[in-house]
């Protein structure tokens, strides 16, 4: 410092020697709240993070899907089994709820099957196994002797198929591109020439599900009454009505082997009462029933066998069915809620199901266990359909989608803006000749099996892709209310669909030959 300054610095330091103070004279306040970005005091806040941590507790206690169970449980705690207006989607969380409620006050338990309970102490690891434990909940039951015969017969036929399949496909691939695009191109340009051909009004309410049989020359039509009306292609009139059912009919399957003999079950249906009938066509009544379910029946389709049904239900089931004995074979769980569709697959060793709970699982019908899981869509599932060529499927669903699936790869390979509403069913074409046949001059044959697909949707539209590149290739509009099924003909002459506005419709050229 400059010697001219330091008389005023030593100065002023003697007058404010006694102004300063220590450190340990600073006031502290441990109740200041320090504000945060969202303006929550740390009390609330704290109590946040609790709910939170309350909510992930309650989401790894494990409960039955089965219905019956968690009324049973209700009970068991003295809680009322069923509140006003509760679904059972509700009854279970209300059972998780209370049995977090009782892990918190240390008299509870971790699940319907055992866990934590009594105010015992249990070591903080044990605990954290038990919890981990008891997310991933899988179970066996002990099958009949008639169902490991029916997976031996399955494992023989699907074997045969798959081989036959395997061959066709190894000699398609010897076909050049060139001639594959240019018979995709002939196929899209014949698709597009596709108008509305004719309707027919099939019930006096909305008509649920229609199906061509084998040979394409009727239909069978169920409707909301319980009706199922039988008309003839390509006039479209009513031959004939069955009546069995006393609630709405929403599965319909024709036989593989329909044709063969008028007095053979050809046709199989399913109802809203629980009930599945088979029908000949000799008679306008059930030749035989199929009881079992515990709710409505959505979705019924034939094994490609002829020897087996599965069916769809709000009963949380799929299950399978013997037509020669009309029994039981299989009583599926898996899925959390209501299970409304099912595929088999072509060469008949996976079925593929489907429901409310916006989840899909493909099965093997030989082992009975769980392949493939279709997670993807965030609502519910409608359709669903397998590809001729043995390894996609394709789901819709109410997310206004379509998606295909690869079983190979395990995932989707692609998703559909099919629709601008709720996509209610798909089909691919499955008739005509399977590509890869050598003709007699040496030539491979092509074909148009398992080339397109159609799908229908409550926004009244009817689509048709194609299944290379699922471009839309044509939007058929015509009915008045949602579409809730279609179909098309074995010798792909026509597309049929239903709908809310009681109508049957068929679709084809104009230049068609009959």
């Amino acid at each position: 410092m400059h010697p001219s300054r330091r008389a005023y610095v030593e100065e002023h330091k003697d007058e404010d020697e006694d102004m300063g103070i220590s450190i340990d004279q600073v006031p502290t306040d441990h109740d200041y709240v320090l504000p945060s970005i969202s303006g929550i005091a740390p009390e609330k806040a704290s109590a946040i993070i609790q709910q939170f941590d309350k909510k992930k507790r309650a989401a790894a206690i494990t409960v039955p899907t089965d219905d019956n169970r968690v009324r049973a449980k209700l009970r068991e705690l003295g809680e009322p089994i069923t509140l006003f207006g509760e679904e059972k989607s509700d009854r279970r969380d209300r059972l998780r709820a209370l049995l977090a409620a009782q892990l918190e006050s240390g008299d509870g338990s971790r699940g319907v099957g055992g866990g934590v309970g009594g105010g015992e102490d249990v070591d903080m690891a044990d605990a954290d196994e038990e919890a981990g434990g008891e997310v991933e909940e899988e179970f066996y039951t002990e099958g009949i002797p008639e169902l490991l015969s029916a997976r031996q017969h399955i494992a023989r036929f699907s074997l045969e198929r798959a081989r036959d399949r395997c061959e066709l496909q190894q000699s398609e691939s010897t076909v050049q591109l060139k001639e594959h695009i240019k018979h995709r191109k002939g196929l899209k340009d014949r698709l597009m020439g596709y108008n509305l051909f004719g309707t027919q009004l099939a019930g006096d309410r909305p008509v649920a599900i229609a199906r061509f049989s084998n040979d394409s020359k009727t239909i069978a039509a169920g409707n909301w009454d319980g009706g199922i009306r039988l008309l003839s292609v390509p006039n479209m009139d009513i031959v004939r009505t069955l009546r069995g059912h006393t609630d709405r009919v929403g599965g319909i399957s024709w036989s593989p082997m329909s044709g063969l003999s008028e007095e053979a079950a050809s046709l199989v249906s399913g109802g809203a009462e629980g009930d599945i009938h088979l029908w000949n066509m000799k008679q306008d009544t059930p030749v035989a029933s199929l009881l079992g379910h515990g709710g409505r029946v959505c979705r019924v389709e034939y094994h490609p066998s002829g020897r087996y049904i599965g069916s769809a239900s709000y009963d949380t089931t799929w299950r399978l069915w013997d037509v020669e004995t009309t029994s039981e074979l299989l009583i599926q769980e898996g899925h959390s809620r209501e299970v409304f569709a099912i595929s088999f697959q072509h060469d008949g060793a996976l079925v593929a199901t489907a429901g409310l709970d916006a989840i899909g699982r493909v099965w093997d019908l030989r082992t009975g266990r769980t392949i493939m899981i279709l997670d993807g869509h965030i609502k519910e599932i409608h359709g669903l359909a397998f590809s001729p060529n043995g390894y996609q499927i394709v789901s819709t669903s109410g997310d206004h989608t379509a998606k295909v699936w690869d079983v190979r790869k395990v995932k989707c390979i692609s998703s559909i803006g099919a629709h601008t509403s709720l996509v209610s069913d798909v089909r691919f074409f499955d008739g005509g000749v399977d590509t890869g046949r050598v003709l007699d001059d040496g030539e491979i044959e092509m074909g148009d099996r398992g080339k397109y697909l159609v799908t229908g949707g409550f926004d009244k539209m009817v689509n048709i892709y194609s299944a290379d590149d699922w471009a839309l290739v044509k939007s058929l509009p015509g009915h008045s209310g949602n579409v809730l099924s279609v179909d098309v003909s074995k010798d792909g002459k026509f597309i049929l669909s239903s709908g809310h506005d009681r109508t049957c419709k068929l679709w084809s050229r104009d230049d068609i030959e009959f």
